[in-house]
């Protein structure tokens, strides 16, 4: 039983329940910023939650014995059929393939939260399943796993479990975490046969859209909407004369979520994404391109895009990692957000606004996965 005081008066509060909604998501700590302060990692629903505190629109919850975490109470939903065991064990686990993906399944007594991160040098996707005990003693690993070398765990904590899954290749090429009837499931995204981007699809967002109308030209009064679909529509353009295949998040000015966005790149299941957008600042002097990764695994893919816009003639403004953009967020591809130039900048605006211009972005991006996918072979 937790006591808290509101306005003065106490109140007990004592909830168990699961996460709800689409894309629930937790926080490390209050920190917030104009993104919504930093995030550990989307979970899948009807995880196993216990809160032990409330601020605002927020519940604090406790994963394990000494890990806590923020969880937007918009889903958290209370549950009183839900019953927290004294201890959590897991089981046996299966490594295996299809036409498609590698998995890794855990057999788990509930379902209960997680994080995952990225390593790189050797490449190894690190899940941390948190409020359990090992009780694994039989790892089944079959040939049809193509990508996952080698997969392990340690006990970090009495309840923390750790799997670690070591990959065959350098380059992250995405994972999704979930829960099925057999427990935790890693699916493990492979490498492509071919490293061409003909062999791709590529997904491209234009940023905002709708009543969400970003920045705005500081002399043209253009807005931000309207131009990174300017541009996506280039792209899209000049990957087709390319024949790569495209998808396209919106073709038009509708008022789409980042949740919309997420679940609809979810569906379509590109191999990269590529978010376009157009900067701003409080000085008229800061001007140049920008590229944007959350985790480490997906940088190369920025870092050979931004090389490459700045033969644009564009100062560089650099290479941004752990970026809480929404996204930047999903592990299953991937991905890399261009802020191409500074709408708060003459120099960069008129360019902005040039047709030959936004032409050349598209080119560039291209040459830039291109650049990337040559660096793997």
């Amino acid at each position: 039983m937790i006591i808290l005081y509101l306005d003065g008066i106490a109140q007990h509060l004592a909830l168990i329940g699961k996460t709800t909604g689409p894309l629930p998501f937790l926080k490390y700590g209050l920190g917030d910023d104009r993104l919504g302060g930093a995030k550990m990692g989307f979970l899948d629903s009807n995880v196993v939650m216990k809160v032990v505190d409330s601020l605002k629109d927020e519940y604090k919850v406790q994963l394990s014995t000494y890990h806590y975490a923020w969880l937007p109470k918009t889903n958290f939903k209370e549950d009183s059929s839900v019953h927290l065991q004294p201890y959590y064990l897991t089981n046996s686990w299966k490594v295996y393939g299809d036409s498609k993906y590698d998995y890794v399944t855990v057999s788990l007594d509930g379902r209960l939260p997680y994080n995952s991160t990225q390593e790189i040098n050797p490449s190894k996707i690190v899940v941390d399943i948190f409020g359990v005990t090992s009780n694994t003693n039989w790892i089944t690993q079959l040939s049809t796993a193509k990508e996952i070398r080698n997969a392990y765990y340690r006990q970090t904590e009495d309840d923390v479990f750790r799997v670690i899954i070591e990959l065959k290749h350098q380059q992250h090429w995405g994972y999704l975490i979930y829960y099925d009837s057999t427990g935790l499931v890693i699916r493990v995204k492979r490498q492509p046969q071919k490293l061409i981007p003909q062999n791709l699809l590529v997904a491209i967002d234009a940023g905002h859209g709708g009543s969400n109308t970003g920045a705005s030209g500081v002399t043209s009064g253009i807005i931000e909407k309207d131009y990174t679909l300017k541009i996506a529509k280039e792209v899209e353009k000049y990957f087709k004369t390319q024949k790569v295949k495209t998808f396209m998040t919106r073709t038009q000015d509708t008022d789409l979520t980042m949740i919309d966005r997420t679940l609809m790149l979810r569906q379509a299941d590109p191999d990269i994404l590529i978010s376009i957008h157009l900067n701003s600042a409080g000085s008229d002097t800061v001007k140049g391109v920008s590229t944007y990764y959350r985790y480490i695994g997906f940088r190369p893919l920025s870092q050979a895009i931004l090389k490459r816009m700045q033969e644009l003639k564009l100062k560089e403004w650099g290479n941004v990692g752990a970026f809480n953009f929404s996204l930047s967020g999903p592990t299953e591809y991937p991905n890399c957000l261009v802020e191409v130039a500074f709408l708060s900048n003459r120099e960069d605006e008129r360019k902005i606004l040039d047709p030959k211009f936004r032409k050349l972005v598209a080119q560039k991006i291209y040459l830039g996965i291109s650049d990337w996918l040559k660096s793997l072979k």
